[in-house]
């Protein structure tokens, strides 16, 4: 699934277009062109600040998310590189903590692509150059890279000597790219591990330990494993996480779902297991508080998009996709929080995703299904999500914009609505520009 950007600023878009023309126009994994093209630029990848690495098939941004959050709470400067963006594609590159600005993106796109010519890169292989351009050009304490699909291959995968190497839930995504099975996906995202940096991952399956056993031996490196080398768990509404290096209690994330907590503490056992950048423990415990990732169980505000409904309905927006985020996300819909309601769900997916897989954690949760095309992608018709809805006894309607599914929820007139919007990142760009809210 090719990549997509536009820009509201014309040197930006320039740029964006001169990408579009030279870009092959298509996900394409391999570290020969990424090589190529940093070469050419004098190898900035070889100068970032302490680097921390985080790959998964769902939780690796809110990782990340929470990396910075303890870093900044310690007074360090980071940069970040994540993707994909939601509104804006400035989001995905963080100069020493601040979002790079419009002449300063449009800059260092424009450096990259100069030299671009007969390379063949792709959009993300473009895009991951001028970061580690910029970056590289840059001071901060600590950068964080977020794996943009699998590990093994994947184009932030040039970097040689990270100080950490996590890896968030594993789960069955990009199969076309990364393998049909758990174990052959585990394989490619445990491909990140480098002599350099500890191996920290989440809670794994018995039959995944042989798989990142193989991964640490060939790196000659050390695996951390959740629940065997260190542990976290919430008691009494607080997150208790322990290691050999003894246990911190801090409070739970601001951001939603249990997941989340799971994720903090992947976060907190990187740090803690790496020695180039201090960090204090009060950072870390203020890290949980500290975190913002848009789009994952994200509470809306009353914006324009969401004017026609009733001023006591709930809104929540995530951009999940896949068989593990619906499990995580449904999981948060408990009764209390529905207070005795069901969801009404306002759904986009693109064509390389399972509808049936996400939508099954949600059965008995949801009243009613409202579909929309994601722009600018190939996406799921109405079809795949009406038989579904079918099996569940539910109606299901398909919609052109996110307005017309938002009037058709409040047309039923119902006091105190709850709505999911979700199934794509992309959809969720859309929804936060229209609703006027851009992360910053």
């Amino acid at each position: 699934m090719a990549d997509y950007a536009v820009s509201d600023d014309p040197g930006v878009q320039a740029q964006l277009n001169r990408l579009a023309a030279l870009s092959p126009g298509a996900d394409i994994l391999g570290l020969d062109r990424i090589t190529q093209l940093l070469a050419r630029l004098g190898n900035p990848h070889e100068a970032l600040p302490p680097v921390f690495h985080v790959a998964g098939t769902n939780g690796k941004g809110s990782t990340c998310a929470f990396l910075r959050a303890a870093l900044e709470a310690d007074g360090k400067s980071v940069h970040v590189f994540t993707s994909p963006h939601l509104v804006r594609f400035n989001e995905r590159i963080r100069i020493s903590g601040q979002l790079i600005d419009d002449p300063t993106l449009a800059h260092y796109l424009e450096r990259v692509l100069d030299v671009a010519e007969g390379v063949d890169a792709s959009f993300f292989e473009v895009t991951t150059a001028a970061a580690f351009l910029a970056f590289a050009e840059h001071p901060a304490d600590a950068a964080i890279i977020e794996v943009g699909l699998g590990g093994r291959l994947d184009a932030t995968n040039v970097i040689s000597n990270p100080v950490s190497c996590g890896i968030a839930q594993l789960g069955l995504d990009h199969q076309a790219f990364l393998g049909n099975s758990l174990k052959e996906i585990a394989a490619e995202k445990a491909a990140i591990a480098k002599s350099s940096a500890p191996l920290v991952t989440q809670r794994y399956a018995e039959m995944l330990f042989p798989v990142m056993i193989d991964a640490a031996m060939a790196a000659r490196t050390t695996w951390f494993a959740m629940g065997t080398d260190w542990d976290a768990a919430v008691y009494r509404d607080r997150l208790h996480y322990r290691d050999d290096k003894g246990r911190i209690e801090a409070p739970l994330p601001r951001l939603p779902g249990a997941h989340q907590v799971e994720n903090a503490a992947l976060a907190f056992a990187m740090l803690r297991n790496q020695r180039a950048v201090a960090v204090s423990e009060a950072a870390l415990k203020a890290a949980p508080l500290w975190a913002n990732w848009p789009a994952r169980l994200q509470r809306l505000d009353r914006g324009p998009l969401l004017t026609p409904l009733p001023n006591d309905a709930t809104v929540w927006l995530d951009g999940g996709h896949n068989a593990g985020a619906g499990e995580a996300i449904s999981a948060y819909f408990t009764p209390d929080r529905l207070e005795g309601q069901q969801l009404h769900l306002i759904i986009g997916m693109l064509a390389n995703k399972d509808p049936e897989a996400y939508l099954a954690p949600f059965a008995g949760q949801i009243a009613h299904i409202h579909v929309l095309p994601v722009n600018g992608h190939e996406h799921h018709s109405a079809e795949r999500f009406s038989a579904v809805a079918a099996r569940w006894g539910i109606g299901c309607a398909a919609h052109d914009t996110p307005a017309e599914a938002i009037a058709a929820v409040a047309a039923q007139r119902e006091a105190a609505p709850k709505l999911l919007i979700a199934g794509s990142l992309y959809l969720a760009g859309e929804i936060l520009r229209a609703n006027g809210q851009f992360p910053d």
